[in-house]
């Protein structure tokens, strides 16, 4: 389902835009439809009230709990969510109440580090899927205050329905922009649909490299944007929007992690509006990659701050029950043929 098909099923009964906006806070904000200080009763045309139930109960149908996974925080888990057609996403739940959900059912990047492409992309999330991840997380933690499009997929790719799901949360879901984060391993069509957003998201890019080679083979199906061109497109958003930009950096050990990428995050980074967001690797059976040591990690992120790069050393959520992002699907999935859909540029 589609915001938009929502917003139209609510016209056919005889809503306006305020009828629709009211809702949609409901659905978003877990509100009751009944009582409060401003009852739907009387406010809504007698035909929405009515339908009200069953299109809410439809509503919470569009993803179910197929698993839980928490991670040893004590804050996090890892949720695998079905669709009504059968495939599944992931959603996280992270500390200091924030949520990461998925924009597609696998992806078409193809990153060499990254569970969820290695069946190429299988469909779409519909922009009311997407809210309702969040709505689920909202169920978990009531406090829910951060969204970040960090999940499954590339936003970039499926760019009006994120773009729609973020819009609807920043009006009617309670959401300040800075709140909704917006990640792509960095596409013009996002940078310029970005800018003329209403709603404008934080935006977080993920860089992994500052060599245009390895880029390329780290990110084979990226747009070809240099490290350079990708930097100065995130900082002009950065300062137009006033939101700092968050680089995303996957940290492979003998891969990304050694002196010549140092230097090039420094000349690349240093004096820019934004910070450095060093993961180091998820491990994943079949992944020909190496999660570095923590005090490895450690000594990387404390040399680039002291060199006037902001570094925040952050573990990614799920690695103590192997959750990295695809691979609760992925066991699932086992077995079960994908089919892959090609995205041309």
């Amino acid at each position: 389902m589609l915001i938009a098909d929502l917003r139209q099923r609510l016209r056919a009964l005889g809503a306006n835009p305020d009828h629709e906006s009211r809702v949609l806070r409901h659905w978003v904000r877990l509100l009751p439809l009944e009582g409060g200080k401003r009852p739907l009763q009387g406010f809504l045309p007698k035909a929405v009230m009515a339908a009200l139930p069953g299109l809410m109960a439809e509503l919470d149908s569009l993803v179910t709990l197929r698993s839980e996974h928490a991670g040893g925080d004590g804050e996090s888990a890892r949720l695998l969510l079905g669709l009504n057609d059968g495939q599944t996403v992931e959603t996280v739940l992270l500390p200091r109440d924030g949520v990461c959900v998925s924009s597609q059912v696998g992806c078409a990047v193809g990153c060499r580090f990254c569970m969820t492409g290695v069946d190429g992309l299988i469909r779409q999330v519909g922009s009311a899927e997407i809210v309702a991840q969040v709505v689920l997380a909202r169920r978990k933690n009531l406090k829910l205050r951060k969204v970040v499009f960090m999940g499954m997929g590339e936003p970039s790719h499926n760019l009006a329905n994120v773009l729609d799901a973020i819009a609807l949360l920043g009006r009617e879901g309670g959401f300040a922009h800075k709140q909704l984060v917006f990640s792509t391993v960095g596409d013009e069509r996002a940078f310029a649909a970005l800018n003329e957003a209403e709603v404008k998201p934080a935006l977080a890019l993920s860089l992994h490299t500052t060599d245009p080679a390895k880029r390329a083979e780290l990110l084979p199906r990226a747009p070809r944007l240099t490290p350079e061109e990708l930097v100065e497109a995130a900082d002009a958003y950065a300062r137009s929007s006033g939101y700092p930009i968050q680089y995303q950096w996957t940290l492979l050990d003998g891969v990304n992690d050694g002196p010549e990428e140092l230097d090039g995050i420094v000349r690349l980074l240093k004096g820019r509006y934004g910070l450095l967001n060093m993961i180091p690797f998820n491990s994943a059976e079949g992944l020909p990659f190496t999660r570095p040591s923590w005090e490895r990690a450690r000594a990387i992120a404390a040399e680039l701050s002291a060199r006037g790069v902001l570094t925040k050393l952050r573990d990614s959520a799920g690695q103590d029950v192997e959750g990295g992002c695809g691979q609760l699907r992925a066991r699932e999935a086992v077995g079960r043929p994908a089919r892959v859909v090609r995205i041309h540029a």
